[in-house]
C-alpha cells in the first residue's frame, strides 16, 4: 500500500480529527475524546508542529500522530526534555497494515534530527515493543506519582540517550481532558452510538491500573 507521510496542515484539521475519532470510538472508553485532545494540543505551547504527521493514501488522510514536549525530573536533580507521543490513530479499515509503524518510524527519524533525547508514551506493550520501545522501568523511569507502570514505555533516539536519567516522567496537564468540553466538541461531528464495557475498554482499564510503587 502506497502511503505518504507528511506534516499536517491547517486545511487537514477537521479531516484528521475525524480520523482520530473513528480510530478510537468505543475503544478505550464509551465514545471518544482523543479527537478533542488533538484539537486542543495544536495550540499548546509545548506542541511540536514539525512532529504533527499525517499518513495519506489515495489523497485521503488515514492516520495521524502528534508529539508534545515533556520532561523527566531526574533523581540527580536535573530536568531532561523528552517527547510524549500520542495520540496516534489509524482509521479502522487501515489498521494492521503498517500505517502506525510508518508514522512512528518517521516520528523517531525527525525527532532524532531535531536533537530530542527520547520519546515516551503510555500504551499497549504488545504493539510498542515492536516499534523499538521498552518498559520505562528498565531505566528507572517512573510516573509523576513515582510509580512503575506497565503501560509506560520509552525509546531512546541515540546511543546512551537514557543513561543515568532515572526519575519521574511528567507530561503536561493538557492530557487531563475536560470531559464536558470534549462532549461539547463532539456534537459538531455525526452522531455515533456509545458502547459500554467492550473487551478493549476492559483491557485498557486493567493495563493502566498495573502500577507498582518504587521499593
Amino acid at each position: 500500500m502506497d502511503i505518504e507521510i507528511r506534516q499536517e496542515q491547517p486545511r487537514d484539521y477537521r479531516e484528521t480529527e475525524n480520523v482520530v475519532r473513528e480510530a478510537f470510538w468505543n475503544v478505550y472508553m464509551p465514545g471518544c475524546d482523543d479527537h478533542y485532545l488533538v484539537h486542543i494540543l495544536r495550540t499548546h505551547p509545548k506542541f511540536v508542529p514539525t512532529l504533527d504527521l499525517v499518513a495519506v493514501h489515495d489523497g485521503k488522510i488515514i492516520g495521524n500522530v502528534v508529539c508534545m514536549r515533556s520532561v523527566i525530573r531526574g533523581d540527580d536533580g536535573k530536568e531532561y526534555e523528552v517527547l510524549s507521543l500520542g495520540p496516534i490513530a489509524v482509521l479502522p479499515a487501515y489498521q494492521r497494515r503498517g500505517v502506525g509503524t510508518k508514522l512512528i518510524a518517521h516520528t523517531k527519524e525527525i525527532a532524532r534530527k531535531m536533537g530530542f533525547r527520547a520519546i515516551l508514551l503510555c500504551g499497549n506493550p504488545a504493539f510498542y515493543k515492536k516499534q523499538g520501545f521498552i518498559a520505562a522501568e528498565h531505566y528507572g523511569i517512573r510516573t509523576a506519582e513515582n510509580m512503575y507502570a506497565d503501560a509506560l514505555h520509552v525509546c531512546g533516539l541515540y546511543d546512551g540517550a537514557l543513561n543515568g536519567i532515572a526519575g519521574r516522567y511528567h507530561e503536561d496537564a493538557v492530557y487531563d481532558i475536560d470531559a464536558a468540553a470534549a462532549e461539547a466538541f463532539d456534537k459538531d461531528f455525526p452522531p455515533k452510538e456509545k458502547i459500554v464495557g467492550t473487551p478493549t475498554q476492559q483491557y485498557f482499564l486493567e493495563m493502566v491500573q498495573r502500577k507498582r510503587p518504587v521499593e
